[in-house]
C-alpha cells in the first residue's frame, strides 16, 4: 500500500470493457481513502489482471471506462509534474512502475506494470521514454577558449565558456504517439587538461567576467573538453509535460591547446 499526494492529469490508455471474472470489482468509494491531504488505496491489482480487464473490452462490457496514468502529484495550472512513478517488480517479473487504476475518471486503486504489460495498454511510461532519450542525438556544447587562436600561457588565466544554455527538442514515436522529449543543459563538466573533469551549473563566460578559468603550470599543450549533462521531460499528444527520472551527459570533443612559456626579458632602450 502506498500514498500518493493527490491525483493529476497525465498519461494513459483509455477502453470501455467489463471487468474480468478473475478480477476483483470493488465499488471506487470503496477503494480510495482520504486524509488530511492524503489518499491512500485500498484496492490493489497485478500487472496481469489489469491487463485482463483492458483484454476483457467489448459490447459486452460494463459499459465503464477504464484507464491507467503514471503517478503524479502537485498539479500546478493543468500541467502534471510526475516524480517518474515509484519503481516496482510487475507479476510478470521485469520492472515496472506503480501506477494509478482509474474507472469513469475516478480512482480505482493501483497497479504495477512492467514496460510491456503498460505498451499493452497504450501506456507510455517513464521507462520507455528514458530509452529514446538515450537513444537520441543531443548536441555537444560547442567550447570556447580565451585567449583566443588555441593558444594560452603558463600562469595565465585561460576563460572557458559555452553558448549550449538554451533546450533542444525531438519528437519520436512510441508505441503509435507521438512523444515529444526535451533536453534542458543543466549542468556542464569542464576538462582541462584532458583528465578528470570540474562540474559546474555555470556555462562560463569570456574575459573579464567569465566564472570558469583555469591557470596552466606547465608548457606544452592539453586537450580540454566539455561535457554537457542533460536533464529531460516529455509530452505524450501535446499533453502536460513529465519529467525524465535521469539525466544524460554527451561527452564533448577533446581541443587542442598550446600552453606556451612567457618570460620577461630586459631590453636596453633605444638611443633618443
Amino acid at each position: 500500500m502506498r500514498t500518493l499526494l493527490a491525483a493529476a492529469v497525465a498519461i494513459g490508455g483509455t477502453a470501455l470493457l467489463p471487468v474480468s471474472p478473475a478480477a476483483a470489482d470493488p465499488n471506487p468509494s470503496e477503494c480510495v481513502r482520504t486524509g488530511l491531504g492524503s489518499v491512500a488505496y485500498d484496492c490493489t491489482f497485478t500487472g496481469s489482471e489489469t491487463t485482463a480487464i483492458f483484454a476483457t473490452s467489448g459490447p459486452t462490457g460494463d459499459g465503464h471506462t477504464y484507464d491507467v496514468r503514471p503517478q503524479c502529484g502537485d498539479d500546478q495550472g493543468g500541467q502534471a509534474i510526475c516524480y517518474g512513478g515509484q519503481p516496482c517488480i510487475a507479476d510478470d517479473g521485469q520492472p515496472g512502475i506503480e501506477m494509478d487504476l482509474y474507472r469513469d475518471g475516478e480512482i480505482y486503486g493501483e497497479t504495477c506494470l512492467s514496460d510491456a504489460q503498460a505498451g499493452g495498454l497504450g501506456v507510455i511510461t517513464p521507462g520507455m521514454v528514458l530509452r529514446e532519450f538515450r537513444r537520441l542525438a543531443w548536441p555537444e556544447s560547442p567550447l570556447t577558449i580565451e585567449p583566443p587562436g588555441q593558444r594560452t600561457a603558463v600562469n595565465f588565466t585561460t576563460y572557458f565558456f559555452t553558448d549550449n544554455t538554451k533546450p533542444s527538442t525531438q519528437t519520436v514515436q512510441i508505441i503509435g504517439q507521438s512523444v515529444e522529449i526535451e533536453a534542458t543543459p543543466t549542468s556542464y563538466v569542464y576538462h582541462f587538461d584532458g583528465q578528470d573533469g570540474v562540474a559546474t551549473s555555470s556555462p562560463g563566460g569570456p574575459h573579464p567576467n567569465g566564472d570558469v578559468t583555469h591557470q596552466y603550470l606547465y608548457k606544452g599543450s592539453a586537450s580540454p573538453s566539455l561535457d554537457t549533462v542533460y536533464a529531460g521531460r516529455y509530452r505524450v499528444n501535446g499533453g502536460g509535460w513529465i519529467d525524465i527520472p535521469e539525466t544524460l551527459t554527451v561527452a564533448g570533443t577533446p581541443s587542442t591547446l598550446e600552453i606556451i612559456e612567457i618570460r620577461p626579458t630586459l631590453v636596453a632602450p633605444s638611443r633618443p
